[in-house]
């Protein structure tokens, strides 16, 4: 496992990434309380999709915003599945921390990016009945 962190706006981001094989978990979490509002998932030929959990208060979750951001910038970089969880909560946000989000989910993104660039996955490739 690695982990990637970013700090703007008095909050920070980290993701973690997980190789499973040639697939990949990054689960990326923040704020004051972490937590996981949302499941994206694709490969590098089928587009993103997303579950939304409901939040403490019955709205669903809006970690979306980073999931799907984070699978757009690792498409073309996958060898397998890729499945994304996101869960960031600042409490009592600003508008300058929820603009902060988007170029925080990119610098985590670059940096994942930049180590699956120096550390190739290798992984034995499955066999299947003939």
């Amino acid at each position: 496992m690695s982990s990637f962190t970013t700090t703007q706006a008095g909050y920070q981001m980290t993701a973690t990434l997980q190789v499973i094989g040639f697939d990949l978990l990054v689960v990326v979490t923040g704020g004051t309380n972490p937590h996981i509002g949302d499941v994206t998932t694709l490969t590098a030929t089928t587009g993103p999709k997303t579950v939304k959990f409901p939040s403490h208060d019955g709205r669903f979750h809006k970690d979306n915003f980073i999931s799907e951001r984070l699978a757009q910038q690792l498409q073309p970089h996958l060898t397998g599945s890729c499945t994304i969880t996101a869960g960031i909560h600042v409490n009592q946000i600003t508008k300058a921390q929820i603009a902060a989000a988007a170029p925080m989910t990119l610098d985590l993104g670059q940096q994942i990016i930049a180590w699956l660039q120096a550390n190739p996955i290798q992984a034995a490739k499955p066999e299947y009945y003939r």
